[in-house]
């Protein structure tokens, strides 16, 4: 990158050093700017005959072509990307959305740091409109063989992140107590609506049923015929593992037990089961009140139908102290 003060009007397609102001204060043209036709008319206005810019040399990217191409290929999914002052790009949720994030590609590119870009933390839940992402780059100019490394990887490996989509989830619950299934509905039920209400869905399908084997197995058969995104399990009793009530009723019916025991506090004792690509999710203690725990984390991903893999539910760990 060369620097140099040029006269105004041969500055057209040139990126300005540093920032220009009117003299009153207010700000006209940002460090990093590429200035046109118009900004020179505006500053021969203020009285301006002379500006400091850069020039590319042999080798070297713009700022805002390297972040324009970098962030078209971190992501996927429902999200838009918007140019912004100063090499850097941002993304935008487009619908209400699950963030999916490659931990390990995301370390990857930044260890590079001709680039360097944030998300929103992995499994989290974005609003329409919300920003998710942002890649900056290096001041004024990256080298293009770090760019083009950046990008092989990207492409090879990609994306770094996706925002997927959750589209009309339909939450199946199921109250268990030992004694009487009603019980369990009035400790929980204006909890997981409060809860719910965090990611605007209402539970579609509840049922009541006493913590025997026989009878949850039959309750849980009665909810998956309804085809629910995920059903919730709300017991007044803690599980000992799968080979418990609710785990046992879940094998009885052809659930793949998918993992039991998560690094979260509050909500060690999470039991994920499939039945088919159905999760069932039960975490005894985590529905008495509407404190963040384990089931904040994995509602996001099992609303935007994403399968958590035992893996994952592991990996919870960093950061899985919420309380």
């Amino acid at each position: 990158m060369r620097a140099q003060t040029v006269d105004v009007k041969e500055s057209t397609g040139r990126t300005l050093c540093s920032t220009i102001f009117h003299a009153g204060g207010r700000k006209l043209l940002a460090k990093g700017h590429v200035m046109n036709e118009h900004d020179i008319q505006l500053l021969e206005a203020e009285g301006l005959r002379n500006v400091w810019v850069t020039e590319l040399e042999e080798g070297e990217v713009g700022e805002d072509a390297a972040v324009s191409q970098a962030s078209a290929e971190m992501g996927c999914g429902c999200l838009e990307i918007r140019l912004a002052a100063g090499g850097r790009a941002n993304l935008f949720a487009t619908e209400d959305c699950c963030v999916l994030v490659d931990q390990e590609l995301l370390n990857q590119i930044n260890y590079v740091s001709t680039l360097v870009i944030a998300t929103s933390l992995n499994f989290s839940f974005a609003r329409t409109g919300q920003r998710i992402a942002t890649v900056k780059s290096t001041p004024f100019v990256v080298a293009q063989s770090r760019l083009e490394v950046i990008m092989h990887v990207l492409k090879e490996q990609g994306p770094i992140l996706q925002a997927r989509p959750v589209r009309d989830p339909y939450v199946a619950v199921l109250y268990s107590d030992p004694v009487q299934g009603e019980h369990a509905r009035q400790l929980f039920e204006h909890f997981i609506r409060q809860r719910l209400e965090r990611f605007s869905v209402i539970s579609s399908f509840e049922l009541s049923t006493i913590e025997e084997e026989d009878a949850v197995a039959r309750s849980l058969h009665h909810l998956l015929r309804a085809k629910p995104t995920v059903v919730l399990v709300a017991s007044t009793t803690a599980p000992a593992g799968p080979g418990d009530v609710i785990g046992r009723a879940m094998t009885r019916i052809g659930c793949h037990m998918e993992r039991f025991l998560a690094p979260v506090e509050p909500g060690n004792l999470l039991l994920l089961g499939y039945y088919d690509e159905v999760p069932i999710v039960s975490a005894p203690g985590c529905f008495r009140s509407t404190k963040l725990n384990v089931v904040d984390l994995i509602l996001p991903p099992t609303l935007a139908r994403y399968r958590i893999s035992a893996s994952e539910v592991a990996a919870l760990g960093h950061g899985g102290l919420l309380g």
